[in-house]
């Protein structure tokens, strides 16, 4: 059983992290971040001394935030209303255009928006210096000998056919098993029939859905999982660091692989590797027509659902949290590294043993005005790391959709996450998953820059504080 050190000792040892961590590298960075963020403000001013250059820097901000008001406008509207919406969303940065160019400050903005983008590249650079997390470490194991690997052959497009992964599969040992074109086969039966004859490795190529379902089945029998990047957005394989431009690469697992530990999502019993979402997206993948037309059903369906007139009302509960009415809600397996409700972003680890949630709530043009000027930031946005989110509502069922797939589920509905409960077999040589910098928050830029403490801020999506740099290798080391 692992010991847990005294408080001295643990503070002893973070002493001593902190002793053996450089942070100046990092420091550095924050003070370049802020000489160019003062030399933007002095752009700005030198060009704006009057009080009518003033107004007009006060101007373009206001067309940004009338762009986020016009696009809330045209998404929750019909008709001309929307139409109104789109003009209002492309007049708003147009208008800033000429507004700047009849004022003659043209080639200063340009040149403070290069200062401000240096800014912000200089801040993400310190804060990657002390957040970049370390890659999950993979073991090597023996190859297997008896792989099953089940394929769909709808998946992105026909990429099973496309890049002839059932012969390659076959010549490296492995049996396939192809799921019916129509959709009447059961990934999950097939994965169970696998296993009760011998299998020792499961493996899928097909989309998140099929994934998950595997996936569940190779978690209770603690047999190694692989995954070939054959669907459509290929998220969870995104995160294992795979090549998802060519998913004949992922065979190479087969042959010369490691093995890692990642965590599985659990709703209601169902597995899932990527997300659960409820509210507005939920609601619309569940027409038949979304398949074949999303954009035109998302714009036909949206507007009664942010305006409360169609679509159940949620409550969620993470942990000691509670998100009342919001119109969309994301359950991550792992949190994502940006507060993107879509759930287009990364997450920096798949072994932290925690969700990620988060909630949006839009009700008004200002709140969408405020939205497009702070982004993650703006208070219609909630994020926050959770190990238990229930959802209730006052309509049952409540539609959901599972890693992309479309259901309903009696109410409550919980998530859970299983610490480390699937074995996943990657190729060793593997591209790897593109580091997701993390949001600016000038506050610690700050802090950084004047060397002030490194843990005075609030923990972030992972668990621990953003600027805890010791104590975030130590505990990244701890779960590899």
């Amino acid at each position: 059983m692992k010991r847990t050190p005294a408080s001295g000792t643990r503070s002893g040892r973070r002493g001593e992290a902190a002793r053996d961590v450089d942070v100046r590298p990092a420091r550095r960075r924050a003070r370049l971040a802020l000489l160019l963020l003062a030399g933007t403000a002095a752009l700005v001013a030198s060009g704006t001394g009057s009080a009518g250059g003033w107004l007009v820097l006060l101007g373009g901000l206001a067309g940004l935030a009338l762009a986020g008001a016009g696009l809330w406008w045209a998404l929750a509207h019909r008709g001309p209303a929307r139409l109104l919406g789109v003009v209002i969303a492309v007049a708003g940065p147009v208008g800033v255009i000429i507004l700047y160019t009849a004022a003659g400050l043209w080639a200063i903005a340009v040149g403070a928006l290069a200062l401000w983008v240096g800014a912000l590249a200089s801040a993400r650079s310190a804060l990657r210096r002390l957040r970049r997390p370390r890659g999950m470490r993979g073991r090597r194991t023996p190859p297997p000998r008896r792989p099953v690997l089940i394929m769909n052959p709808r998946s992105g497009g026909g990429k099973v056919e496309r890049h002839d992964l059932v012969a390659r599969a076959e010549a490296l040992g492995a049996r396939v098993v192809l799921l019916a074109p129509d959709g009447g086969s059961d990934p999950e039966a097939e994965a169970a029939r696998a296993v009760a004859e011998g299998a020792d490795l499961l493996g899928v190529a097909g989309g998140d859905g099929t994934q998950a379902l595997v996936a569940g089945v190779a978690a209770a029998h603690d047999v190694p999982f692989m995954v070939l990047a054959a669907g459509t957005r290929n998220h969870f394989a995104m995160d294992l660091g795979l090549d998802r431009t060519d998913p004949a690469h992922g065979l190479d697992a087969l042959t010369d692989g490691v093995e890692l530990r990642v965590d599985l999502g659990d709703v209601d019993g169902r597995p899932f590797v990527n997300t659960v979402s409820f509210g507005a997206y939920a609601e619309i993948v569940q027409h038949p027509e979304y398949r074949d037309a999303k954009a035109v059903t998302t714009l036909d369906h949206l507007p009664d659902l942010l305006l409360g007139e169609a679509g159940a009302t949620l409550d969620v509960h993470a942990d000691g949290t509670r998100l009342h009415a919001p119109q969309a809600v994301l359950v991550s397996n792992n949190p994502y590294g940006r507060a993107d409700p879509l759930g287009g972003g990364r997450r920096p680890r798949l072994d932290s043993g925690l969700l990620g949630v988060i909630g949006i709530r839009v009700e008004s043009a200002a709140q969408a005005a405020e939205l497009a000027l702070r982004g993650e930031r703006a208070g219609a946005i909630r994020a926050l790391p959770a190990l238990r989110v229930e959802v209730t509502a006052d309509e049952a069922p409540l539609p959901v959709a599972i890693d992309g797939e479309a259901l309903t589920l009696p109410t409550p509905v919980v998530c859970t996450v299983r610490p480390r409960a699937l074995r996943v077999r990657v190729p060793r040589h593997r591209p790897g998953a593109t580091y997701a910098p993390p949001g600016v928050d000038w506050r610690r830029i700050v802090d950084l820059a004047l060397g002030r403490p490194l843990n005075r801020h609030p923990q972030d999506g992972r668990g621990y504080s953003t600027m805890d740099a010791p104590a975030v290798g130590r505990r990244e080391a701890e779960g590899a």
